[in-house]
This record gives structure tokens, sequence and C-alpha cells, in this order.
């Protein structure tokens, strides 16, 4: 037993408390979630999918919990103003894990459509939460889930297309404290349930950012149940500093004919760990995962992916790519599971990295495991240096060293970039990508993106 006994023994000293501040659907499958937590503790690195990152060492500070919901003085409005220009995007905020509930906007989203706070949707909360994240097989899954108080649900009916981008910032914001933590630092347990019916399309842009100096521990769940012929475009962005902490795990069930395009991309950070858990359950689904991440100093990221081929005739491809500077540590691990019966399988992973000193450390691994016999699978990796050739080239031209190799890191990552599906968004991320490469986003200064 190592770091785990103290959230065991917060547990069952705020329980109660947790339980009234908390609605029942997020109730009903706290104590088993508890119990998971308790039989399994926190993977080690001698876990195959936990070997790049040392959870026991992240959860190990004693953190404040803000159990008793207290309020959090800040007005996101004010504080963030997103001025990606014609993006015209539907705004809403979560405050740590809290939905911000003060002058949301109304009457822009079709009929049916919901996008609001977990505890006001207990009919939907209850068919759906916690189906597809399952507690008792990873240990982050069940901590989030029995300390878990509140969230966001985004639901769309059948055939139901919302037209205009959903963005939501999520704010980490340190809080007064309460009676069981009285410590400065704060740790944040976030849920989103995403729920498209049949022929439903949306598109969702997570936008993460820190408006205070404090050590903050993220963690999030994120359940996406994604319809026959649906689509669902979901890019995560995580712009916080090098106190943050965040421990992201991102659940999708596809069903026939459905669309995934799901994109996560680090700027800048502390410590990064991000799981996506991707199943095909019908036929002729398709996914596109993407990911870029720049890391310099002593920032590390690690990207775990799992892409199951349940059912024939699916495709899912990924692309990952990261630029990693002075003593930053990354990793990448993709595994593609095809089982028995799914023919006609098309799979792609490629994962490719550039490290620009002798000191930078990358870690990649990708896996493909096969029980078909008519497939085309794939994947390849690659960790290297810039081309000297080419900074010769432009240097002979007059481009100064510095420059050369940043426009040669921005063409290198940018190729992810290029394939996200909102314009203005892709435009707004090669500009701050080229920023970040000349050391002008060194924190999260409200947000570089949306102030």
């Amino acid at each position: 037993m190592g770091s785990e006994q103290q959230y065991i023994e917060l547990y069952e000293q705020a329980r109660q408390m947790i339980f009234d501040h908390a609605p029942e659907a997020m109730n009903a499958v706290r104590d088993e979630a508890f119990e998971n937590f308790v039989a399994q503790d926190f993977p080690s690195k001698k876990v195959e999918r936990y070997k790049y990152t040392d959870l026991q060492k992240l959860f190990a500070p004693d953190y404040g919990v803000n159990l008793n919901r207290l309020e959090i003085p800040v007005d996101p409005y004010q504080a963030f103003r997103c001025d990606v220009p014609n993006l015209s995007t539907s705004l809403y905020f979560v405050v740590n894990d809290m939905f911000y509930r003060d002058d949301k906007p109304k009457g822009h989203l079709p009929e049916g459509v919901v996008i609001g706070s977990l505890r006001d949707n207990p009919a939907l909360v209850t068919k759906y939460y916690s189906k597809l994240a399952k507690t008792n097989e990873d240990a982050v899954t069940a901590l989030n889930t029995m300390l878990a108080q509140d969230g966001l649900l985004v639901y769309v009916p059948k055939n139901v297309k919302v037209d205009r981008a959903i963005q939501v910032i999520n704010i980490l914001k340190a809080t007064p404290g309460n009676a069981l933590r009285q410590v400065p630092d704060l740790m944040v347990n976030r849920r989103v349930l995403i729920v498209l019916e049949e022929g439903a399309e949306i598109k969702m842009l997570f936008c993460d950012h820190a408006a205070d100096d404090k050590n903050f521990l993220a963690t999030q769940v994120i359940e996406a149940y994604v319809g026959d012929n649906a689509s669902l475009d979901l890019y995560c962005l995580e712009e916080t500093h090098a106190k943050n902490v965040r421990v992201s795990n991102v659940y999708i069930d596809q069903q026939r004919d459905s669309r995934v395009n799901h994109n996560v991309i680090t700027l800048h950070n502390g410590t990064t760990r991000n799981k996506l858990d991707l199943t095909f359950s019908g036929e002729g689904a398709e996914c596109q995962c993407f990911g870029c991440v720049i890391a310099d100093k002593q920032q590390h990221v690690d990207n775990n992916t799992l892409i199951v081929h349940k059912v024939p005739h699916c495709t899912s491809n990924e692309l990952y790519k990261y630029v990693l500077d002075d003593k930053a540590t990354g990793a990448f691990a993709g595994r593609v599971l095809v089982e028995h019966g799914a023919q006609k399988t098309a799979s792609q992973m490629t994962n490719q990295n550039l490290t620009a000193t002798k000191e930078a450390r990358m870690y990649t691994q990708p896996m493909l495991e096969i029980y078909a016999d008519d497939v085309k699978c794939a994947h390849g990796s690659t960790v290297g240096q810039l081309n000297d050739a080419a900074l010769f080239y432009m240097r002979q031209r007059g481009i100064s060293l510095d420059e050369a190799k940043l426009l040669l890191q921005n063409a290198f990552i940018n190729e992810v970039i290029d394939h996200m599906q909102l314009e203005p968004l892709r435009d707004r991320l090669h500009y701050l990508v080229e920023k970040r490469f000349r050391g002008e986003l060194n924190k999260c200064e409200g947000c570089k993106l949306c102030k």
C-alpha cells in the first residue's frame, strides 16, 4: 500500500459529505468504485500500460479536495474571452469539476440537445454513467468515480446536427479549502459524459487552463457513446503550467457507420498522462486519432492508446508527433487489437518524434495484436533530430540557425494540426505553435487561445 492510503482514508472519513453534495446517479456507483480502488492500488511502472509514468509518485502529495462544494470566487466570462476569429463556438465553463451555471448561453442549441450539469439530468446519467469507464480495470478511473461530485453532460438526440462547435473551458482555480483538507494545493476530479444518438453530429473543443500559480492534480474521465451513423469531433487542448499534473482517461464506444475524430494537443504542461480506449462495436465505423506534443524543460507527456476492432469493416488511423527540448520526456504507447472475426479491418498507426537535445528522452511502443486473417494493418515509429542538410541549406540562404530550427519544427508538428476540421481553430493553433517554439508561451496566462 503506497500513496493510495490517503485516498482510502479520505473516502472513509468524508463519505457522507461526498454523498450529500452529489447526485444520486453518481452516488449509485461510488461505493463499488471505492471497493475496486482498494483492490487495485495505483499501478506501478511494472504494469504495461503505465510503464512510462509513475502514478504512485504523482498521487503521493497531500492535495486539498473541495468535497463540501465551497463557492469558487471566479467569473470565467470576464477572465476568459475567445478571440479565435469566426470560430463562433457555443461557450461553456467547468470551474475545477463544477459546471458553471451562471449566465450560460441560451437559445442557440437545437431542440432536444442537452449541455449541462450531470446533476440536472438523472435519467440520462443513470442510463449511461460509468458503463464504459470500468472501475475494476483502472485505478485512476476508480478514484475519479469514487470522488467526482459533478461534471458535464452532452446529449444529442437522434438525427440532430449541432452546427455550432461547443467549446468547454476547463478552469483550474484554487479554493479556500475545506474541513478535511487545509492545504493550498488542489485535486480536481472532472467527469464528462457524451451521448450521441443515431445520426447525431457534434464538434467539441475542450481547453484546459490554470487560473492560479498553484500545484494542481486533475483527474478526468470522459465517456463517449457514438450511435449508429453518428459523428463526434473531440479536440482536447492543454495549456496549463509546470505545476500542473493532468491524468485523463477517455473511453469511446462506436456503433455502426459512426465517425470519430479525436485530437489531443499539449502546448504547455507539467506532467500529463492521456489514455484513450476506443472500441468498435458496430461495422463500418471509422476513427481518426491525432496527437501533437511540444515539451521542454522537465515536462513529461505520456499518451497511451488502445483501439479494439471487435467487428468487421472498421477503419482506424493514428498519428502522434512529439517535439522535445531540454530535459523533457515523452512517451507514446499505442495498441491496436483486432479480435477474432473482425475481418476487413484497416488500421494505420504512426508515431514520429524529434528530440532537440541529447538530454531529451522519447519512448515509443506501437503494437499490433491481430486474430483475423483478412486485414490491412501497419504501424511505425521514428525518433530523430532535425535534418542537418535542411539546416545547412537554409543557413546558406541567410536564415539564422534558431530560425531554421523553428521552421523545421513548425513544419513537422503542423501535419497534425492540418487534420483539424475547424479551420479558424486550425489557423489559430498554427500561430500558437510558432509562439510556443519561440518560448513565448511560458505559462498559462488565462488563456492564450481563448483570452
